[in-house]
């Protein structure tokens, strides 16, 4: 377990990589209700847009990196998610593989919590390409030693 006051500005962490799929999106796409051609229909991404096929859900690629096996963020005592900021920078495509990079910028200790704070954790999503396909800021709630 790693604790609030065991974090610095600038600890960076590396996810493991994971291939979103054709079956990725199809599930999303019946669990959000988000049935948008750009997801789900060939044909009508070719026609209409510049790109050369289906797209992953941006919340989907999201979600893929908020789950993603992260040695380190893993191992924190995270006791509330408070806030989850995206940009959605470039398209994934089924077949793609994103990891993410997380790096501590921001420690403010809880003033009704002893030991615990919020940590601001910026995250970058890549594909297989060192393409930045996400950034943002995700904010925990890391407990403290009890």
């Amino acid at each position: 377990m790693i604790y609030f006051a065991q974090l610095k500005i600038g600890q960076t962490y590396q996810s493991a990589g994971r291939t979103v799929t054709e079956s990725d999106i199809q599930a999303f796409a019946g669990v959000s209700g988000d049935f948008n051609p750009l997801h789900t229909d060939v044909e009508w991404v070719r026609a209409h847009t510049d790109f050369p096929g289906r797209i992953a859900h941006g919340l989907l690629v999201l979600a893929i990196g908020s789950g993603i096996r992260t040695p380190g963020i893993d191992e924190l005592h995270i006791l509330g998610y408070l806030e989850v900021q995206r940009k959605m920078i470039a398209p994934v495509y089924p077949g793609d593989t994103v990891r993410v990079m997380q790096t501590i910028e921001g420690l403010a200790p809880s003033r009704s919590r002893a030991g615990a704070g919020v940590v601001h954790v910026r995250v970058e999503t890549r594909n297989q390409n060192d393409e930045i396909v996400q950034d943002g800021i995700d904010t925990l709630f890391v407990g403290g030693e009890e």
